[in-house]
């Protein structure tokens, strides 16, 4: 009598892995079902992989590459205590022994520029009138190009219109504040270099 006792356990026991078995296998296949939905319904923003995503498949990322400093003063600008006056970017910088930016500003370029090279400052003014007849102050000459003297300087009422295209001028003008400190800085004979 026992050992049927036992041999009946052991086929409740083989019934019951076999259901538990059934019902773990269900409950796989309804958590799978359900994850498939909810990636199918899911936005793109959430079920699209990410693209920080890192793995053995993932591209390196491009280094940034080092941003200039806007207002440094021009690579290709000569050395030592000079003048720069870069055409392209309209600015000057006022630049000491220790190769430091004392100043640096935007400037309105004349109708006739000089090309790029070194020059030396070969006169001053301190109020005339400009040959487009406006009043300037601080007049720093440095080039001449095809007879037309080109240098720095300030309209007294610190405008800083456009030349007319169709004239030949040399006045590259600045603000007054600029050019009380430009006229302080250079000196006859001081150096002035035009980079493009």
């Amino acid at each position: 009598m026992r050992q049927k006792h036992v041999k009946g356990d052991l086929t409740v026991a083989r019934g019951s892995s076999g259901i538990v078995a059934g019902l773990t296998a269900a409950a796989v296949a309804a958590v799978c079902f359900l994850a498939y939905q909810a990636s199918a319904n899911a936005p793109d923003s959430v079920a699209a992989p990410s693209a920080q995503t890192s793995g053995p498949t993932a591209a390196p990322s491009a280094k940034p590459k080092p941003t200039k400093e806007p207002l440094a003063v021009p690579g290709d600008s000569d050395a030592g205590a000079r003048v720069v006056y870069a055409l392209k970017d309209r600015r000057v910088w006022i630049v000491d022994d220790a190769e430091k930016a004392l100043r640096t500003f935007r400037v309105m370029p004349s109708t006739v520029s000089p090309l790029p090279g070194v020059y030396r400052v070969t006169s001053r003014s301190g109020s005339i009138k400009g040959s487009d007849g406006v009043l300037i102050e601080h007049v720093v000459r440095f080039a001449s190009v095809d007879d037309v003297v080109v240098g720095f300087s300030a309209a007294q009422d610190d405008s800083m219109a456009s030349p007319d295209p169709t004239a030949k001028t040399g006045g590259v003008r600045m603000k007054r504040a600029d050019g009380d400190a430009l006229w302080t800085f250079a000196t006859v004979g001081a150096k002035v270099v035009v980079v493009a």
